[in-house]
């Protein structure tokens, strides 16, 4: 029996990626089978198929291998990127398992039939994405007419990994030490530049 891969991929929630590793080994375990290896991404479906990991998906897979995703939506950024991405899967002899479809395609095994399937759910999640877009930039341009200000108040301050030392910082630099040996003495994470942004934006030098 050949290697089992995963492939997870998720825009930019890494709360999604464990959700979807989570699904794969539960059904590892209901299934009794072992999986060789995730191959996990966080990008884009818009980014190519080097920086979504695709080609090197394609480079580990050998006739005889299975490949396990939870959604088709997973595999590609278009119903004729899945598609062709399944054929030439299939073509190399993979087979491929689909939980939330509930498919199993393998070359030769209902191969009509689970295509056809295939490109209609894949058809239907594109069509979806293209809604939720649609309705997404519509509700902000609602809002934007209403005169909601949209984003982040200018000026806003984001939260820092140095919160945490805030007072130690401060302590620090009216004792008169400098923010380079902060770094690299006292805090030991972070580098002497971005805790330099730091200070200055929180106002934290001795006036």
């Amino acid at each position: 029996m050949g290697k089992i891969l995963a492939y997870i991929r998720t825009s930019t929630d890494t709360q999604d990626l464990n959700n979807q590793k989570l699904e794969i080994l539960e059904y590892e375990r209901r299934e009794g089978i072992r999986i060789s290896d995730f191959i996990a991404v966080s990008a884009s479906s818009r980014r190519t198929k080097r920086q979504r990991r695709i080609e090197e998906l394609l480079d580990r897979l050998e006739h005889g291998d299975t490949l396990i995703v939870t959604e088709l939506s997973r595999l590609g950024r278009s119903t004729g990127e899945v598609i062709e991405l399944i054929d030439e899967l299939l073509a190399a002899g993979v087979q491929i398992l689909i939980l939330k479809e509930n498919l199993r395609l393998e070359k030769g095994v209902d191969d009509i039939q689970s295509l056809t399937m295939v490109t209609f759910l894949s058809l239907f999640a594109h069509m979806e994405r293209m809604m939720i877009s649609r309705r997404t930039k519509e509700a902000l341009a609602a809002k934007k007419a209403q005169g909601v200000q949209l984003g982040k108040p200018k000026g806003t301050i984001q939260n820092s990994v140095y919160d945490k030392d805030r007072d130690r910082i401060r302590e620090l630099l009216h004792l008169g030490v400098s923010a380079h040996h902060i770094s690299k003495h006292h805090l030991k994470y972070g580098t002497p530049s971005s805790l330099n942004y730091y200070i200055l934006t929180r106002k934290l030098r001795p006036s």
